[in-house]
């Protein structure tokens, strides 16, 4: 399911910063990205001669964000051993309490002193870590203490203020308009060096990481992004805020030419939001999702890269009231088609609390439709509480005799009903009902997909899966109608019950 990135992404401790249209009274100071700021004509729409002219405007408004924090580290060489307490708790080796700093980048977006970055930047770094102050530098070297105004931890948003005035500042564009190739300009700190510019051109839009969620819909641009340039802009060539830099792809931590920008569009109403006190709310159905994989579509007889697939629904929330069900394929919402590129997440957290809509769904290879009221998502504390996942049975090797059944076996496992004293010494609940894995083929696809002894089957292709024979009879089906994948409903110890494709061994 989607609860982690799946792709490994660094988040460039920095931040992120957007900027608004502001009412200024006549002869106020303009922005910095004003068309007439920066020259007599438009750029053109190709490479430029030179980048000067437009940093050269553009860099006051960028701004080094810095944060002191206080956090408890660990000294005593015993810890976690028998000896752990040797010293006692007074005494040498114990845990200590140390300053740690972070640093990222800004941009302002008034001129009396509002700046956007990412609330990674002025989060704490490590567990337990205390945020103390925030501190903004200017390109002059000024420093001022800034105050949080308000922080998002979904869009990764946040926004600070200084007690300044006659600020250079900068505004958002729009990001709908950009497209693949357009030259851009990223403008940070990267590694605290300082006011850096690099170019680039967008790579891709809509950009999925497999994250999750309302936001993970990015601009992926090739301009150098480092560590420390997370809450800087991304600027077009009328030097319009594009995007917000905020994470990269990397094996090696720094630039590979991967890097990901939250588009203005997404930014710009959560930093107004914020700016005026307020809380983002979102919509909400109350379902786990996962991906239709290749295996999936196949066992369901879909076709790929439509739809998402529901994985578990919460009691009384808007996906239960309107009778959507786990194993449900949702194909549309609103009217519009959930793809890899408009997730299911996107789609509806981005669709007004309260609002009334269609969903189109696909259920045991039937097209249906259902009408739903959409809720409000709750605070990230709660749903991640409600999420938590139970590592369940970690148990030694097979035995001999069930990776034989195993290796025998179509689907490259063995199975046997699950009974009450199997299912506490697997810590599943009581109340689950299907069969558990016994064995496991290494060479199986089953393996692959990380199926484990121990690990508990509910259903096959969407139907209950209470002994041996109900398993062999559904991989006996699917082979008779020239699938070569079943689908199964898996649970691991007290975790959520999640979906996986698997392939069948050929003969």
């Amino acid at each position: 399911m989607r609860y982690a990135y799946a792709i490994t992404t660094a988040l460039l401790v920095g931040g992120a910063a957007a900027t608004m249209t502001m009412q200024q009274p006549v002869g106020a100071q303009v922005a910095q990205n004003e068309p007439n700021a920066i020259g007599s004509a438009p750029p053109r729409a190709g490479a430029p001669m030179s980048f000067a002219d437009l940093a050269a405007k553009l860099q006051p408004a960028v701004v080094n964000i810095s944060t002191t924090q206080r956090v408890a580290v660990q000294t005593n060489p015993f810890a976690g051993t028998p000896f752990g307490n040797l010293f006692g708790d007074q005494g040498p080796g114990g845990a200590v309490t140390r300053e740690a700093t972070s640093l990222g980048s800004g941009f302002i977006i008034s001129t009396d002193g509002y700046i956007v970055t990412n609330n990674h930047v002025i989060s704490g770094g490590r567990n337990g870590a205390v945020v103390e102050s925030i501190t903004v530098t200017l390109p002059d070297r000024t420093e001022y203490k800034a105050k949080l105004i308000g922080r998002d931890v979904v869009s990764d948003l946040a926004v600070l203020k200084i007690d300044a005035s006659n600020l250079p500042f900068v505004k958002f564009g729009d990001s709908t308009h950009t497209r693949v190739g357009d030259w851009v300009v990223a403008i940070g700190n990267p590694f605290g060096l300082g006011g850096t510019v690099t170019s680039g051109i967008v790579s891709a839009l809509h950009r999925n990481t497999g994250q999750g969620g309302a936001y993970d819909r990015y601009i992926q641009t090739d301009a150098s992004i480092n560590m420390g340039n997370s809450g800087g802009p991304m600027f077009d060539l009328n030097g319009n805020v594009i995007g917000i830099n905020t994470a990269i792809f990397s094996p090696s931590g720094g630039n590979v030419g991967i890097g990901f920008a939250i588009p203005a569009e997404q930014a710009r109403p959560v930093v107004e939001t914020l700016m005026k006190g307020g809380k983002v709310r979102r919509g909400y159905l109350g379902v786990q999702i996962q991906n239709v994989t290749a295996e999936i579509a196949e066992a369901m007889g879909l076709p790929k890269h439509r739809g998402e697939l529901i994985a578990g629904v919460e009691p009384n929330e808007a996906a239960a009231r309107a009778g959507i069900r786990r194993g449900d394929v949702v194909t549309k919402v609103n009217g519009q088609e959930v793809t890899p590129d408009q997730t299911l997440s996107y789609l509806v957290s981005n669709t007004p609390v309260g609002a009334r809509i269609p969903i189109e769904l696909i259920r045991d290879g039937k097209t249906m439709s259902v009408t739903l009221t959409v809720g409000e998502r709750p605070p990230e504390e709660q749903l991640a509480a409600s999420l938590g996942q139970g590592e369940g049975f970690d148990s030694e090797d097979d035995d001999s005799e069930s990776s034989q059944q195993a290796a025998q076996a179509s689907l490259g496992v063995a199975v046997q009903p699950l009974t009450p004293a199997i299912a506490r010494s697997i810590g599943v609940p009581a109340d689950v009902k299907g069969v558990v894995i016994t064995g496991v083929d290494p060479s199986s696809d089953a393996a692959t997909k990380t199926l484990k002894r121990g690990d508990v089957i509910l259903s096959i292709n969407r139907r209950p899966a209470l002994t041996a024979q109900d398993v062999a009879t559904a991989v006996r089906e699917a082979t008779t109608a020239n699938r070569n994948s079943v689908l199964l409903l898996v649970q691991r110890g007290a975790g959520r019950p999640q979906y996986v494709g698997v392939k069948l061994k050929s003969r």
